[in-house]
Protein backbone atom coordinates (compact mmCIF):
# COMPACT_ATOMS: atom_id res chain seq x y z
CA UNK A 1 0.00 0.00 0.00
CA UNK A 2 1.16 3.56 -0.88
CA UNK A 3 0.34 7.05 0.73
CA UNK A 4 -0.51 7.32 4.11
CA UNK A 5 -2.88 5.98 7.10
CA UNK A 6 -5.13 8.75 9.09
CA UNK A 7 -6.43 7.46 12.40
CA UNK A 8 -8.73 9.16 14.45
CA UNK A 9 -9.06 8.91 18.18
CA UNK A 10 -9.87 12.27 19.75
CA UNK A 11 -10.03 11.20 23.48
CA UNK A 12 -8.94 9.93 25.91
CA UNK A 13 -6.56 8.50 27.26
CA UNK A 14 -7.72 5.09 27.96
CA UNK A 15 -9.66 5.24 24.44
CA UNK A 16 -6.31 6.02 23.24
CA UNK A 17 -4.37 3.42 24.60
CA UNK A 18 -6.94 0.80 23.97
CA UNK A 19 -6.79 1.53 19.96
CA UNK A 20 -2.92 1.45 20.20
CA UNK A 21 -2.41 -2.20 19.61
CA UNK A 22 -4.87 -2.56 16.55
CA UNK A 23 -2.91 0.88 15.30
CA UNK A 24 0.07 -1.17 15.89
CA UNK A 25 -0.59 -4.13 13.55
CA UNK A 26 -2.12 -1.38 10.80
CA UNK A 27 1.19 0.17 10.64
CA UNK A 28 2.87 -3.27 10.26
CA UNK A 29 0.96 -4.79 8.23
CA UNK A 30 0.26 -1.84 5.53
CA UNK A 31 4.06 -0.27 5.60
CA UNK A 32 2.85 3.34 5.42
CA UNK A 33 3.38 6.44 7.53
CA UNK A 34 0.17 6.79 10.40
CA UNK A 35 -0.74 9.96 11.69
CA UNK A 36 -3.28 10.34 14.67
CA UNK A 37 -5.95 12.91 14.85
CA UNK A 38 -6.18 14.01 18.67
CA UNK A 39 -7.34 16.56 21.00
CA UNK A 40 -4.58 18.85 22.02
CA UNK A 41 -4.31 17.59 25.94
CA UNK A 42 -4.24 14.07 24.78
CA UNK A 43 -1.14 14.64 22.52
CA UNK A 44 1.64 14.19 24.56
CA UNK A 45 0.60 10.26 25.39
CA UNK A 46 -0.22 9.50 21.63
CA UNK A 47 3.55 10.97 21.12
CA UNK A 48 4.72 7.88 22.81
CA UNK A 49 3.05 5.20 20.66
CA UNK A 50 6.03 4.34 18.62
CA UNK A 51 3.21 2.95 15.91
CA UNK A 52 2.76 6.70 15.23
CA UNK A 53 4.35 8.64 12.54
CA UNK A 54 2.87 12.33 12.88
CA UNK A 55 0.35 13.75 15.80
CA UNK A 56 -2.17 15.95 14.10
CA UNK A 57 -3.91 17.82 16.71
CA UNK A 58 -7.88 18.74 16.44
CA UNK A 59 -9.73 20.81 19.06
CA UNK A 60 -13.06 19.88 20.25
CA UNK A 61 -15.99 21.72 18.09
CA UNK A 62 -17.31 23.02 21.59
CA UNK A 63 -14.31 26.03 20.07
CA UNK A 64 -15.88 25.96 15.98
CA UNK A 65 -13.43 28.55 14.98
CA UNK A 66 -10.49 26.69 16.25
CA UNK A 67 -12.00 23.31 15.07
CA UNK A 68 -12.07 24.60 11.37
CA UNK A 69 -8.39 26.37 11.93
CA UNK A 70 -7.57 22.64 13.36
CA UNK A 71 -9.23 20.67 10.17
CA UNK A 72 -7.65 23.38 7.60
CA UNK A 73 -4.04 22.24 8.75
CA UNK A 74 -5.03 18.64 8.61
CA UNK A 75 -6.44 18.81 5.21
CA UNK A 76 -3.14 20.62 4.07
CA UNK A 77 -1.04 17.96 5.72
CA UNK A 78 -1.32 16.11 2.48
CA UNK A 79 -3.84 13.30 1.22
CA UNK A 80 -4.72 9.74 3.23
CA UNK A 81 -5.07 6.79 1.17
CA UNK A 82 -6.88 5.04 4.08
CA UNK A 83 -9.02 6.92 7.09
CA UNK A 84 -9.34 4.41 10.68
CA UNK A 85 -11.85 6.03 12.92
CA UNK A 86 -11.67 4.60 16.21
CA UNK A 87 -14.13 7.55 18.27
CA UNK A 88 -17.58 6.11 16.18
CA UNK A 89 -18.86 9.54 17.31
CA UNK A 90 -20.22 12.01 15.29
CA UNK A 91 -17.41 14.46 16.14
CA UNK A 92 -14.73 12.47 14.87
CA UNK A 93 -16.62 10.92 12.24
CA UNK A 94 -17.03 14.52 10.74
CA UNK A 95 -12.88 14.95 11.01
CA UNK A 96 -12.32 11.69 9.27
CA UNK A 97 -14.70 12.53 6.18
CA UNK A 98 -12.57 15.92 6.28
CA UNK A 99 -9.45 14.76 5.92
CA UNK A 100 -8.37 14.94 2.35
CA UNK A 101 -8.39 11.59 0.54
CA UNK A 102 -6.76 9.89 -2.40
CA UNK A 103 -9.70 8.91 -4.88
CA UNK A 104 -11.09 5.68 -3.85
CA UNK A 105 -9.73 5.63 0.03
CA UNK A 106 -11.63 4.11 2.46
CA UNK A 107 -12.91 5.48 5.68
CA UNK A 108 -13.59 2.79 8.32
CA UNK A 109 -15.45 3.17 11.57
CA UNK A 110 -15.47 0.92 14.57
CA UNK A 111 -18.27 -1.64 15.75
CA UNK A 112 -19.42 0.74 18.50
CA UNK A 113 -20.40 4.03 16.24
CA UNK A 114 -22.91 6.00 17.01
CA UNK A 115 -24.57 9.44 17.28
CA UNK A 116 -25.19 9.00 13.15
CA UNK A 117 -21.81 8.44 12.60
CA UNK A 118 -21.84 5.63 10.53
CA UNK A 119 -23.35 7.34 7.69
CA UNK A 120 -20.05 8.98 7.66
CA UNK A 121 -17.92 5.92 6.89
CA UNK A 122 -17.78 3.66 3.48
CA UNK A 123 -17.83 0.50 6.14
CA UNK A 124 -17.45 -0.67 9.43
CA UNK A 125 -16.90 -4.22 10.94
CA UNK A 126 -19.04 -6.82 11.81
CA UNK A 127 -20.03 -8.97 14.23
CA UNK A 128 -21.72 -5.96 15.81
CA UNK A 129 -20.79 -3.90 18.99
CA UNK A 130 -20.67 -6.49 21.98
CA UNK A 131 -21.13 -4.59 25.51
CA UNK A 132 -19.58 -7.92 26.77
CA UNK A 133 -16.73 -7.24 24.96
CA UNK A 134 -13.37 -5.57 25.96
CA UNK A 135 -12.82 -2.45 24.22
CA UNK A 136 -9.03 -3.01 22.75
CA UNK A 137 -10.79 -6.42 21.01
CA UNK A 138 -13.40 -4.10 20.04
CA UNK A 139 -11.20 -1.76 18.30
CA UNK A 140 -9.02 -4.90 16.67
CA UNK A 141 -12.38 -5.83 14.99
CA UNK A 142 -11.54 -3.41 12.81
CA UNK A 143 -8.98 -5.02 11.06
CA UNK A 144 -10.39 -8.26 9.12
CA UNK A 145 -11.90 -5.31 7.62
CA UNK A 146 -8.28 -4.06 6.45
CA UNK A 147 -7.21 -7.80 5.81
CA UNK A 148 -5.02 -7.99 8.51
CA UNK A 149 -5.11 -10.80 11.06
CA UNK A 150 -5.94 -10.12 14.58
CA UNK A 151 -2.69 -10.71 16.77
CA UNK A 152 -3.10 -13.32 19.17
CA UNK A 153 -1.42 -11.25 21.94
CA UNK A 154 -2.13 -7.30 21.41
CA UNK A 155 0.95 -5.21 21.59
CA UNK A 156 1.48 -1.80 23.05
CA UNK A 157 4.18 -0.26 21.97
CA UNK A 158 5.24 2.36 24.07
CA UNK A 159 8.30 4.82 24.53
CA UNK A 160 8.40 6.61 27.89
CA UNK A 161 11.07 8.71 28.97
CA UNK A 162 13.86 7.41 31.77
CA UNK A 163 12.75 8.49 35.13
CA UNK A 164 14.86 8.73 38.45
CA UNK A 165 12.41 7.63 41.31
CA UNK A 166 14.78 8.54 44.16
CA UNK A 167 15.30 12.11 42.33
CA UNK A 168 11.46 12.73 41.72
CA UNK A 169 10.51 12.08 45.64
CA UNK A 170 14.11 12.81 47.42
CA UNK A 171 11.67 12.47 50.31
CA UNK A 172 10.75 8.61 50.54
CA UNK A 173 14.35 7.80 50.59
CA UNK A 174 13.98 5.99 53.76
CA UNK A 175 11.77 3.83 52.14
CA UNK A 176 13.15 0.56 50.53
CA UNK A 177 10.26 -1.43 49.43
CA UNK A 178 8.43 -1.47 46.13
CA UNK A 179 7.34 1.71 44.53
CA UNK A 180 3.91 1.62 43.87
CA UNK A 181 1.85 4.65 42.05
CA UNK A 182 -1.35 5.41 43.32
CA UNK A 183 -4.01 7.27 41.18
CA UNK A 184 -6.93 7.93 43.56
CA UNK A 185 -9.08 10.46 41.07
CA UNK A 186 -11.41 10.29 38.17
CA UNK A 187 -13.61 12.46 35.36
CA UNK A 188 -16.25 10.73 36.77
CA UNK A 189 -17.48 11.24 40.78
CA UNK A 190 -19.36 8.04 40.55
CA UNK A 191 -16.04 5.85 39.64
CA UNK A 192 -13.83 7.34 42.35
CA UNK A 193 -13.16 5.29 45.62
CA UNK A 194 -13.98 6.79 48.42
CA UNK A 195 -10.58 9.36 49.42
CA UNK A 196 -10.41 7.24 53.31
CA UNK A 197 -10.50 4.36 51.68
CA UNK A 198 -7.60 4.95 49.52
CA UNK A 199 -5.58 6.52 52.56
CA UNK A 200 -6.60 3.36 54.44
CA UNK A 201 -4.76 1.84 51.52
CA UNK A 202 -2.21 3.64 51.13
CA UNK A 203 -1.03 3.39 55.45
CA UNK A 204 -1.37 -0.83 55.15
CA UNK A 205 0.98 -0.31 52.04
CA UNK A 206 3.66 1.67 53.29
CA UNK A 207 3.47 0.14 56.92
CA UNK A 208 3.18 -3.75 55.72
CA UNK A 209 5.95 -3.45 52.47
CA UNK A 210 7.54 0.02 53.18
CA UNK A 211 6.45 0.76 49.60
CA UNK A 212 7.56 4.04 48.22
CA UNK A 213 3.85 5.42 47.36
CA UNK A 214 3.85 8.06 44.45
CA UNK A 215 0.26 9.80 44.25
CA UNK A 216 -0.40 10.71 40.67
CA UNK A 217 -2.57 12.84 38.92
CA UNK A 218 -3.89 16.37 37.46
CA UNK A 219 -3.15 19.75 38.65
CA UNK A 220 -6.57 19.63 40.05
CA UNK A 221 -5.96 16.80 42.25
CA UNK A 222 -3.34 18.03 44.24
CA UNK A 223 -5.06 19.50 47.29
CA UNK A 224 -7.26 16.07 47.13
CA UNK A 225 -4.19 14.15 47.41
CA UNK A 226 -2.68 15.77 49.75
CA UNK A 227 -5.65 15.37 51.71
CA UNK A 228 -5.51 11.47 50.93
CA UNK A 229 -1.79 11.71 52.39
CA UNK A 230 -2.30 12.91 55.60
CA UNK A 231 -5.20 10.91 56.60
CA UNK A 232 -3.10 8.35 55.66
CA UNK A 233 -0.52 9.72 58.32
CA UNK A 234 2.90 7.43 56.33
CA UNK A 235 5.46 9.23 53.71
CA UNK A 236 4.14 9.47 50.36
CA UNK A 237 4.41 11.64 47.43
CA UNK A 238 2.58 14.01 46.05
CA UNK A 239 3.21 14.47 42.43
CA UNK A 240 -0.07 15.69 41.16
CA UNK A 241 0.40 18.02 38.32
CA UNK A 242 4.30 17.98 38.61
CA UNK A 243 4.30 15.39 35.96
CA UNK A 244 3.49 15.42 32.05
CA UNK A 245 1.76 12.99 30.12
CA UNK A 246 5.14 11.32 29.38
CA UNK A 247 6.94 11.73 32.49
CA UNK A 248 3.31 9.97 34.42
CA UNK A 249 4.38 7.06 31.92
CA UNK A 250 7.75 7.19 32.95
CA UNK A 251 6.94 7.22 36.42
CA UNK A 252 4.41 4.39 35.92
CA UNK A 253 7.05 2.07 34.24
CA UNK A 254 9.45 1.98 37.37
CA UNK A 255 6.50 1.05 39.38
CA UNK A 256 5.73 -2.71 41.08
CA UNK A 257 2.35 -2.29 41.06
CA UNK A 258 -0.87 0.53 40.79
CA UNK A 259 -3.73 1.42 42.54
CA UNK A 260 -6.46 3.38 40.71
CA UNK A 261 -9.75 4.22 39.86
CA UNK A 262 -11.21 3.53 36.68
CA UNK A 263 -9.12 6.09 34.84
CA UNK A 264 -6.68 7.19 32.19
CA UNK A 265 -3.41 6.45 34.95
CA UNK A 266 -5.15 2.81 34.97
CA UNK A 267 -4.76 2.19 31.24
CA UNK A 268 -1.17 3.10 30.98
CA UNK A 269 -0.15 0.87 33.69
CA UNK A 270 -2.06 -1.91 32.07
CA UNK A 271 -0.11 -0.94 29.11
CA UNK A 272 3.38 -1.05 30.20
CA UNK A 273 2.54 -3.81 31.82
CA UNK A 274 2.63 -3.27 35.54
CA UNK A 275 0.16 -4.95 37.44
CA UNK A 276 -3.09 -2.97 38.48
CA UNK A 277 -5.57 -3.18 41.11
CA UNK A 278 -8.44 -1.03 40.38
CA UNK A 279 -11.74 -0.84 42.09
CA UNK A 280 -15.08 -1.16 39.78
CA UNK A 281 -18.32 0.69 40.61
CA UNK A 282 -20.61 1.68 37.89
CA UNK A 283 -18.55 0.39 34.96
CA UNK A 284 -18.48 -3.00 33.63
CA UNK A 285 -14.60 -4.09 34.21
CA UNK A 286 -14.73 -6.90 31.45
CA UNK A 287 -15.15 -3.97 29.11
CA UNK A 288 -13.14 -1.15 30.40
CA UNK A 289 -10.72 -2.74 32.83
CA UNK A 290 -7.05 -2.97 32.78
CA UNK A 291 -6.60 -5.19 29.69
CA UNK A 292 -4.94 -8.42 30.40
Amino acid sequence: MEGRVLVVKLSSLGDALHALPAVAEIRDALGVPVDWAVQPQFAGLVSLFSCVDRVVTVSRPSSPVQWLRDVRRLRAGGRYSLVVDFQGLLKSAAVARAARREKGARVVGPPFSREGSRFFYTEKPLPPFSPRRHAVDECLAVLPVLGIPVPDVPRFPLRVPETDLAALAPELASLGGPAVAVAPFSRWESKNWPAERFAEAIRIIVRESDARVFVVGGPGDRAGAGEIIAAAGVPAANLCGRLSLAGSAGLVAKCAAMLSNDSGPMHVAAALGVPCVAPFGPTYAGRTGPYG
